[in-house]
């Protein structure tokens, strides 16, 4: 009599590659908090990550492929923990200061979250010196907030709220570039009451009301 192996289910190729390409995130925004980008290789994120670098090849084709979509992808992360209502768009409730002044206080939790921090400067510092880098990352991780902002303030406009001749790529930059700078360059803390009162300075101006 022969006795027939009893069958086993197949393994779960989809699985076991969304595993890999999520321990490749992890590994490559570990290395580049650690080391910086210069010193972050692919062979280095293999190693963390506990794949071989023919796997990483297979989906990108070069680190800096690898760490922005690691990036983008804890971004998108950060949106959903906000709530499905700031994923794509700032909300419009009728009052832009309110508005802003929430998604700003989000902003202040990522900027001091350390699984953000960390990957977060160093490749803000390598696009400074890498001109290519610092373009791809304005087109893939800034600019999209940016369009948020600016259509934040353009719905502001069409409701009387904001002046029609403001430029809103302008008006944006009164409260995102102020927290960026003092962020980057730690020239100051950032937290709400902060970002509150950028808020209030951009709408309301220095002159005494």
């Amino acid at each position: 009599m022969t006795l027939k192996k009893s069958a086993q289910p197949a393994p779960d190729s989809t699985r076991r590659s969304e595993r890999s390409r999520r321990a490749i995130y992890d590994a490559a925004l570990t290395l580049v908090a650690e080391v910086g980008y210069p010193k972050t290789t692919i062979e280095g994120i293999a190693a963390r990550a506990g794949v071989g670098k023919q796997t990483i090849y297979r989906w990108w084709s070069s680190k800096a492929d690898v760490l922005l979509e690691a990036f983008l992808d804890l971004s998108e992360q950060a949106s959903r923990d906000a709530g499905p209502e700031y994923e794509f768009a700032i909300p419009d409730t009728g009052d832009l200061a309110a508005d802003l002044k929430a998604v700003l206080r989000l902003t202040v939790d990522q900027l001091r979250d350390p699984r953000f921090e960390g990957p977060s400067r160093a490749l803000a510092a390598e696009g400074v010196v890498d001109e290519q880098l610092g373009r791809i990352m304005v087109a893939n991780l800034l600019e999209p907030s940016l369009q948020m902002y600016a259509d934040r303030v353009r719905s502001a406009q069409e409701a009387g709220q904001v002046r029609p001749d403001v430029d809103p790529r302008i008006a944006l930059e009164l409260w995102v570039s102020p927290l960026a700078q003092r962020w980057l360059q730690y020239t100051g803390p950032i937290s709400y009451e902060y970002t509150d009162t950028l808020v209030d300075y951009a709408l309301h101006g220095l002159a005494p009301r």
